[in-house]
């Protein structure tokens, strides 16, 4: 089939490259506009963008989808479908229904769970056991199409957000591959999704989102230190130095101390007291220095029991 692919970040570009390897033409790909980056604010390419400049496959990046200029350059390419994954964009009625097999779109969810920008951190930070990816057949809804075709993944105790997001783009590259097959031939019976979803939409994560909150139970924090691994990365406050930790263990004795004090700092471990039962800090950086393991950064600050995590 003759495709337009539209995505924007590596989850994305890991599709694309499946595709571009498959018996499928792409003819198109669609990413978002460059953005700049770093001191230099020197634009960079999206991930998408540059394995499609590497292929020397057609870019277009257009900065409004609703406009007649967008649906005339899309029209061009007499696409039989248009791929979407993280494209980032709301895509309108009149492309949804251009090719002649509509918008497929891989979600990183097992629908209908976690509609929305961000499913493989909230499923992470809920401790789901299992997650997976789905193509569905797109509609005006957000993440509501008919399911086309799923594929299951294990969520392993110690995962974190970055290592299922590895597992996923893989998983969900060879489905693409895999359903743009059964599509051309005829083979999908589309099942419905219901209207209501049994997870509370998937946000988008921001760099506050990472602050830790003492209160909470030693689970949920090592859930939210795997879940913002590696972006923001969750971090709390000691003093005026912002400190990130990037990996405990779960306690389950309790003690009296108030929740975000520090029970233990010696070469046994980095003990701090939650709401219910206490977390050891494994790894955790200074900010502006390099992650570190705990017995090393102790042997270079001066902790001990009784300092507390605080407020800014």
């Amino acid at each position: 089939m003759n495709i337009i692919f539209m995505g924007t970040p590596d989850f994305a570009a890991k599709t694309l490259e499946a595709i571009i390897k498959s018996r499928h033409n792409v003819k198109l790909v669609v990413s978002q506009p460059d953005k700049a980056k770093g001191r230099s604010k020197e634009l960079v390419p999206t991930e998408v963008k540059a394995v499609a400049q590497r292929e020397n496959i057609p870019v277009f990046q257009p900065e409004k989808m609703k406009t007649q200029e967008t649906f005339d350059e899309l029209k061009k390419y007499g696409a039989d479908i248009i791929v979407v994954a993280a494209y980032g964009r709301i895509i309108p009625k009149n492309i949804l229904e251009l090719p002649k097999y509509g918008c497929i779109n891989l979600h990183a969810s097992l629908l209908p769970k976690y509609r929305g920008a961000a499913p493989i951190q909230w499923a992470v930070l809920d401790g789901e056991e299992k997650t997976g990816v789905t193509v569905q057949q797109m509609n005006e809804g957000l993440d509501t199409g008919d399911i086309i075709s799923v594929k299951e993944c294990a969520i392993d105790k110690k995962e974190t957000s970055e290592s299922l997001f590895e597992k996923l783009a893989k998983l969900g590259a060879e489905l693409a591959v895999e359903t743009l097959d059964k599509i051309e031939n005829g083979e999908i019976s589309p099942i419905p999704q219901p209207k209501i979803s049994p997870t509370p939409y998937a946000r988008m994560i921001s760099k506050n989102d990472g602050r830790i909150d003492w209160n909470w139970d030693a689970a949920k924090i090592e859930r939210w230190v795997r879940g913002m691994n590696s972006w923001p990365g969750a971090f709390a406050f000691a003093g005026k130095n912002n400190v990130k930790i990037w990996d405990c263990e779960i306690i389950d004795e309790d003690t009296d101390a108030l929740p975000g004090t520090v029970t233990k700092a010696d070469k046994n471990g980095l003990f701090v007291q939650t709401g219910k039962g206490q977390i050891s800090i494994t790894e955790l950086q200074i900010q502006g220095k390099k992650r570190m393991a705990f017995d090393a950064f102790l042997r270079g600050c001066r902790w001990e029991a009784g300092m507390r995590f605080e407020e800014e």
